[in-house]
């Protein structure tokens, strides 16, 4: 009876389930005394915490993470964040064809869930594929970072590894992480570091479909699916934009930009600018950026990076379809057309249905914690933004909130990662399928 009752689960809901078993084995490990330094005690709370931000690759600290946990406890953290980056239903897939070296017709449905893969025959051929474009860029970034580390700043070979491994796989899991107490502060100047880094953040939020598609189309735009072309140009956008705003209005602060010469200005702008992405590395003090840069951060957090990725969200594809939904209707036209292409109707409702959920569960979570801790909307909001968006980013305010804060940015961290329409999907027992339709009529709109 158990194993037909696990055998029915919906793909959405094995996600969810997959996910909620990592976090809760991540969990327990945390919990030991080996994976805290000098036998510190861990809080049930802050184990949770650090779990859920691990596998949900957002980045949130209560504990600092290099002081706090010890060499095992970091491999924990590590572990947790590849698992949550590569997707629980992915890497089950990925173990499922070393030792069988097949996938049952449900492990292929899962994955290609999990994966917003269209298509179904060839999820072995996606699996391998995500795993190896991940254990590559991986390897790529370490390979820069390592020897920077090793010659630049002195660090033995051993302990130069290891922080290359570490970061090459926060960052391109989109995940923040950092061996270092003040982040990537002490490189803010250093393009050697934040270059390969912010490229890898970039890589991780475009989404797998679209890195694949790169891969075997790449100089040939005009095969590129819509995703891919929405996902690239609305990147490149963003990205632009954010890099812009970031280093205009911070420019003279003296707390942030003012005192950097110009050029790491601007490499300071551009690398958080990327952050934004979902990563939640920072080259500056997020704490003393104007409440102007925090708003605008908090919108880019908002929309996130590409679906099917490490990135979390809403995803450009989300916000890309709103807007041109937006000019179509200023436009008096009666269908969206997209790079030639006719937008489904069905995209609609679900690109509004995303967007509207995930605008609800922010502002509840603002509420409540604003309810518990009493501290400002504008901090308050950026946090919410931060671990719903699972960037990591924090304004300084994480590691003192109560426990009962704690567990409202977990839940939230859980929700940004899995996505709102999954989670909802998940929770759906089944699908209701209407065999009548009512009259049509319209209210009254603005």
């Amino acid at each position: 009876m158990l194993r037909r009752r696990r055998l029915s689960l919906h793909p959405a809901q094995a996600v969810v389930v997959g996910f909620s078993t990592a976090i809760l084995a991540g969990t327990l490990l945390l919990l030991l005394p080996v994976s805290s330094a000098d036998d510190r005690p861990t809080t049930f709370v802050d184990a949770l915490f650090t779990a859920t931000s691990a596998v949900c690759v957002t980045g949130l600290v209560v504990v600092d993470t290099p002081t706090h946990w010890s060499p095992f406890g970091q491999v924990v953290i590590l572990v947790l964040i590849q698992l949550g980056g590569l997707g629980i239903m992915i890497f089950a897939s990925l173990i499922g064809l070393v030792l069988a070296r097949r996938l049952s017709v449900r492990a292929r449905l899962n994955t290609a869930a999990e994966a917003k893969s269209v298509g179904f025959d060839d999820v072995r051929g996606l699996v391998r594929g995500i795993v190896l474009i991940s254990f590559a860029i991986e390897a790529a970034v370490f390979v820069l970072l390592f020897p920077r580390l090793l010659f630049g700043y002195g660090y033995g070979v051993g302990e130069a590894a290891w922080q290359a491994v570490f970061h090459a796989v926060s960052s391109f899991n989109n995940a923040g992480f950092s061996l270092y107490s003040d982040n990537l502060v002490r490189f803010v100047g250093d393009p050697f570091i934040c270059l390969p880094i912010a490229a890898a953040v970039i890589l991780g939020g475009l989404g797998f479909p679209v890195i694949l598609q790169l891969r075997k189309e790449f100089r040939h735009p005009l095969h590129w699916s819509m995703n891919t072309k929405l996902v690239i140009w609305a990147t490149l956008l963003l990205l632009t934009a954010g890099t812009v705003y970031i280093t205009a209005i911070e420019w003279e602060n003296p707390d942030t930009l003012g005192a950097l010469d110009p050029a790491t200005k601007v490499l300071a702008g551009f690398f958080q600018s990327v952050q934004t992405r979902t990563a939640g590395f920072n080259s500056i003090d997020v704490a003393a950026l104007h409440d102007e840069t925090w708003l605008g951060m908090d919108v880019l957090m908002f929309i996130g990076g590409g679906p099917a990725g490490t990135a979390g969200g809403i995803k450009v594809t989300t916000f890309a379809v709103l807007l041109f939904i937006i000019l179509t209707e200023l436009r008096g036209e009666g269908a969206v057309n997209i790079f030639g292409k006719r937008l489904s109707r069905a995209v609609h409702r679900q690109a509004i249905t995303v967007a509207l959920i995930a605008v609800a569960a922010v502002m509840t979570g603002v509420v409540v914690l604003m309810l518990i801790t009493g501290l400002d909307l504008d901090r308050i909001l950026f946090e919410a933004v931060s671990a719903f968006g699972t960037v990591g980013l924090s304004t300084g305010i994480t590691a003192q909130l109560p426990d009962a804060a704690k567990v409202v940015l977990v839940v939230l961290m859980f929700l940004g990662r899995l996505g709102p329409l999954t989670l909802g999907t998940a929770i759906a027992l089944r699908e209701r399928r209407i065999l009548y339709e009512y009259p049509k009529e319209r209210p009254a709109i603005g």
